[in-house]
């Protein structure tokens, strides 16, 4: 490996050349949901295992605030959390999520017993928690930029919902709505942190494998979710 510093537009291009080749929207699962081919079966299973990687979220997002230098990172990163879980007369994002079940014909009691989550996506999860948990700041933000890709998968998700699963009710695509804003802003910053604090090639790679890993996590669950619903005739 080369060992001089990339470049911020050579590192940036690198960051993104991740998502190319890895994010979970290249996974056959997430292809066939995108095309109108999962059952209501598979796709009621995408959204109560995903539930526990999305109320994860804000988990992973208080680690790293602990662990931000400054007040001004901290009063920033603090609105992530606040996205998901929301605050007085403010509707977050878990909330909204479990309104997308309730939407997809999921009662909202078997939503937050996690009574769907299968044991495989719940280890990725608590693995990438326990990741951002141990991991210095720098390289645990690094691995939240899967944001990076997420804005234009996420405004393709609302067109597909409404077009090819129009059995889920629409107002419970509230939380890819919100997302719309929230992602670009969220990555932005991320970014920033990330090109400020990797001062050398060292430091540039592990970044790197951290959006890897990211990204890892992502594929495990659809991983998971194949296996146990390979047809729409798999109820659980």
């Amino acid at each position: 490996m080369e060992s001089h510093l990339l470049s911020n537009e050579r590192f940036v291009s690198r960051l993104r050349q991740v998502g190319e080749e890895r994010y979970h929207d290249k996974h056959p699962y997430h292809i066939a949901m995108h095309e109108g081919k999962l059952s209501p079966v598979q796709l009621r299973a995408w959204i109560a295992n995903r539930f526990y990687y999305q109320k994860n979220i804000p988990v992973k997002d208080a680690l790293i605030l602990s662990k931000l230098p400054s007040r001004e990172e901290r009063r920033e990163w603090i609105q992530r959390i606040i996205d998901h879980d929301g605050r007085d007369g403010e509707e977050g994002g878990i909330e909204a999520w479990v309104r997308l079940g309730e939407a997809a014909g999921i009662p909202r009691e078997e939503m937050l017993d996690e009574r769907h989550v299968l044991p495989a996506v719940r280890f990725a999860v608590d693995a990438y928690v326990n990741f951002c948990r141990l991991q210095p700041w720098p390289i645990a933000v690094a691995s939240s930029l899967t944001e990076l890709f997420a804005p234009t998968l996420v405004s393709k998700r609302i067109g597909v919902f409404l077009q090819l699963y129009s059995w889920i009710l629409p107002e419970g695509l509230a939380y890819f709505q919100a997302r719309l804003h929230q992602a670009p802003r969220d990555a932005e910053h991320g970014l920033s942190l990330v090109l400020r604090e990797c001062r050398n090639r060292e430091d540039q790679e592990q970044a790197l494998s951290a959006l890897r890993f990211k990204c890892d996590v992502l594929w495990a669950l659809l991983d998971a979710l194949s296996l146990a619903y390979p047809d729409g005739d798999n109820e659980r």
